[in-house]
């Protein structure tokens, strides 16, 4: 979610985690919708693309995972409108243009069809892409995602009108400015996350039921994310699979703020998410 949910979570040891590299990855940016978008290859086969949550890079969200994913896919990091390399533009954030984006991005790199994994509002990004390009996706894993306000624990949205940069972790503001230096930069690109927070309006469950890509739905037994939320989640979404790991928001992807030194969580969940994203299904 959001910087305040991360700032909310068991800040544990902060990694700063090298990405192992068995191949130089590839970077660029690409002209999508008035902004110039950064995105990241590592490794090859078959498309995974990932997507960071609120106020992160991919660095932050992904450091710790994308290598032990790219080891067996083609995965494709990206960095959203106003967040680390990637420009901004004159208008508020949304999931809807967020979607539209790396699907554009996706046609710049003649990517038809990918698998998405999307941690906390990168999450809610990738299942607005399934409903707005569904002929684009292949199957989703939803990390720690919310499509209803009540999927967020007591106080969250109570606390959105309240919070200021100050609330933001320095973990992540030292990681934004490390890439843009520009403090204002990082200013607007905080405030623009937590108005689309605060502006969050509940999805209709027929919404989600929208959504035909088999789906791996997996939270944190401690997360920011209720549990009943995911639970709910997983019976909307026809077919879908649940995973609920020990771990807060996003430890158990090894997410650069509440990550845990020298656990073996982290790579255990890329082994399910590869078996998730190996298996057919009917």
């Amino acid at each position: 979610m959001v910087v305040l949910m991360l700032a909310a979570c068991d800040r544990g040891q902060k990694m700063n985690v090298d990405m192992k590299k068995t191949n130089t990855p590839q970077s660029g940016y690409a002209p999508v919708n008035g902004i110039n978008m950064y995105y990241e290859i590592h490794g090859a086969g078959k498309p995974l693309v990932l997507i960071h949550g609120g106020g992160s890079t991919i660095q932050t969200s992904f450091g710790t995972i994308l290598p032990l994913l790219s080891d067996h896919y083609k995965v494709i990091a990206v960095e959203l409108q106003a967040h680390g390399h990637t420009s901004d533009r004159n208008a508020p954030e949304s999931f809807e243009q967020d979607a539209d984006d790396v699907i554009a991005l996706l046609k710049f790199l003649k990517i038809e069809k990918a698998d998405f994994m999307g941690f906390s509002n990168g999450g809610t990004t990738s299942m607005k892409i399934a409903m707005r390009h569904p002929a684009m996706v292949n199957k989703l894993v939803l990390v720690s995602s919310i499509y209803k306000r009540a999927g967020m624990f007591p106080g969250f949205f109570d606390g959105m009108e309240k919070t200021t940069i100050n609330d933001m972790p320095e973990y992540l503001k030292e990681a934004f400015l490390s890439i843009n230096k520009d403090s204002a930069a990082l200013q607007t690109m905080f405030e623009k996350d937590v108005l689309r927070m605060q502006q969050f309006v509940d999805w209709k469950d027929e919404d989600l039921a929208a959504i035909k890509s088999p789906s791996l739905i997996i939270i944190g037994d401690r997360d920011v994310v209720t549990r009943e939320h995911a639970v709910e989640m997983s019976h909307i979404i026809k077919g879908s699979e649940l995973m609920i790991l020990p771990g807060d928001h996003g430890s158990f992807i090894g997410e650069g703020l509440s990550a845990k030194n020298k656990s073996k969580i982290p790579a255990l969940t890329a082994a399910v998410i590869q078996e998730f994203l190996d298996k057919q299904h009917q």
